[in-house]
């Protein structure tokens, strides 16, 4: 239960973090944030994390390495809807 706690606010904090890289943050909720952190370490579990060697914070390891993966999921995730929505990357 205390895991998927700490996933969900690490996942908020991820998603809001990556959502101001990409500047989005005016368009998204806190829900969104959330569920924008979970799916883009989801993706960077599939794609990054093995070429890099690194977990995600999918995977319960919460370490700076396992942030950063994570965080570079969610910016993968929010420039493909950019490029689906608006037809280009920001």
């Amino acid at each position: 239960m205390v895991n998927l706690i700490v996933l969900l606010v690490m996942g908020g904090l991820i998603g809001w973090v990556a959502s101001l890289l990409m500047r989005t943050d005016g368009q998204q909720g806190l829900l969104l944030n959330v569920v924008v952190g979970i799916v883009g370490a989801a993706i960077a579990g599939i794609f990054i994390s093995p070429i890099l060697g690194i977990p995600t914070i999918n995977q319960g390891v919460f370490s700076i390495g396992a942030l950063a993966v994570s965080l570079l999921g969610a910016v993968i995730l929010l420039a493909i809807v950019n490029l689906l929505r608006r037809g280009r990357a920001r």
